[in-house]
């Protein structure tokens, strides 16, 4: 259970950084929505390594099989199994280090929890996992554009010191985040951000970053709370994600600063529908949908591996010097952007099919 995401839309991911395979089961997805291996493969190509200069060197076409589920381009409502083969492992690389647990890794957590670990690449808490949730995001985000329109589209925001400034939530897209290798719709942003990732790079370091995220044309009225509140279920996804360290959304930590006189967001009405004249909330009050866009930001902090030598201890507890051989990104964030968005596809689909539930029965049945 604890390699599952959802309630009722479920993802289920599997494999680690170098076995044979790593992918996902999708269960729960509704029958006849139309699903094809190119749907998902396009954001793939985006979270796959090698894209860059800003990325590590592992060469993976990350191609995905739809094992099950589908038939003549249709899900039938039956799991789907998703499979993406890992073709470039190169386990040796971790050789030298497996009596070693690297500084702010999991390998020593790991090692404490089971009491073996997989030693190359850091298994489970790799980055490969992600493929099979970004596999798995797909196939969330195709029901949602066919439901309601949804568009989710993050972006780089920061790396280290560095932050975009010119960039509007409403309008951007896919296309302009993807403009950039670091995914930074403010192209003089993202040109500071590419020097500050090279100059890390050269000196066999690692720097942190921030995504932005914003989910708009979803309805009103998706969330489950006390406990299934919506930003806490993307709290939940987004701390899942490997190398994350902090989650906010609407006006953030910003907002306790602000009086409520500033902060509230009043109601204005918007054509048909009842909206806000500002967006503090992030688009959730009392953990539902109002029918704003969805705003957050996910904190992701410098890769723990990193090529310079630190003077740290064994499993014994001896003192070692560790320079860590490997291929390693030296900024997460760019490849995180598809991570992100994979989620919050997952948790507002899932939160779409509760609703729909929900809806039926108050109802009363009727469709």
């Amino acid at each position: 259970m604890f390699s599952t995401f959802g309630t009722m839309f479920r993802l289920t991911t599997f494999g680690e950084s170098h076995c044979r395979a790593v992918g996902a089961v999708v269960d729960g997805c509704p029958p006849r929505l139309a699903l094809v291996e190119d749907d998902i493969q396009q954001q793939l190509d985006r979270r796959r390594p090698g894209q860059s200069r800003l990325t590590t060197e592992r060469d993976e076409s990350d191609r995905v099989s739809i094992l099950s589920g589908t038939e003549n381009g249709l899900t039938l409502g039956t799991p789907i199994g998703l499979l993406v083969p890992n073709r470039d492992q190169r386990p040796a690389d971790y050789g030298s280090m497996s009596d070693i647990p690297r500084p702010s890794h999991a390998d020593f957590t790991y090692q404490e929890k089971y009491g073996i670990r997989a030693a190359s690449g850091g298994g489970r808490s790799s980055a490969r996992e992600t493929v099979g949730r970004v596999a798995g995001g797909a196939v969330a985000e195709k029901l949602l554009q066919e439901w309601f329109g949804a568009e989710i589209v993050a972006w780089v925001s920061s790396v280290g010191e560095e932050n975009a400034a010119d960039v509007d939530p409403e309008t951007v897209t896919r296309t302009a985040v993807d403009a950039s290798p670091v995914r930074c719709p403010d192209s003089g942003a993202a040109d500071r951000m590419v020097e500050r990732i090279a100059r890390v790079r050269e000196a066999s370091d690692s720097v942190g970053g921030v995504v932005s995220c914003v989910c708009r044309k979803l309805p009103a009225g998706l969330g489950e709370p006390v406990f299934g509140k919506t930003e806490a279920l993307l709290a939940q996804a987004m701390l899942s994600i490997p190398a994350t360290k902090g989650f906010e959304i609407g006006s953030g930590f910003a907002g306790a600063r602000l009086q409520g006189s500033r902060h509230n967001d009043t109601f204005v009405r918007k054509g048909d529908r009842l909206g806000t004249l500002t967006n503090r909330s992030g688009g959730v009050q009392g953990g539902i949908t109002n029918g704003e866009p969805v705003m957050f930001r996910v904190a992701f902090k410098p890769p723990a591996t990193i090529g310079r030598e630190q003077h740290t201890a064994d499993f014994s507890g001896r003192p070692v010097t560790l320079a860590a051989k490997g291929r390693h990104d030296p900024c997460v964030v760019p490849r995180a952007v598809p991570i992100v968005e994979a989620m919050a596809a997952l948790v507002f689909a899932d939160l779409a099919l509760l609703q729909a539930a929900r809806s039926w029965g108050r109802d009363g049945g009727r469709r």
